[in-house]
């Protein structure tokens, strides 16, 4: 088999692959999408509490790591 032979078949089994790829990359974007949806609609419903304890842990968080790297 040439490589020439070998780089057709490949490129040939690509072609015949990138349907089902296209469709699983599709299904991946739309589960991150609503991911994120569902992550901000639960972020609505917190209470005002809730939101500045989460808002200080997130804080705390990023200061944590710029200490690390620093």
């Amino acid at each position: 088999m040439t490589p020439d032979h070998q780089d057709t078949l490949i490129r040939a089994h690509q072609h015949a692959m990138a349907p089902q790829q296209a469709d699983s990359d599709r299904r991946e974007s739309i589960n991150d999408f609503w991911h994120g949806v569902n992550a901000a609609w639960a972020r609505v419903q917190l209470g005002k509490s809730e939101r500045l304890i989460r808002g200080a842990h997130r804080l705390q968080a990023r200061l944590d790591r710029r200490a690390a790297h620093c």
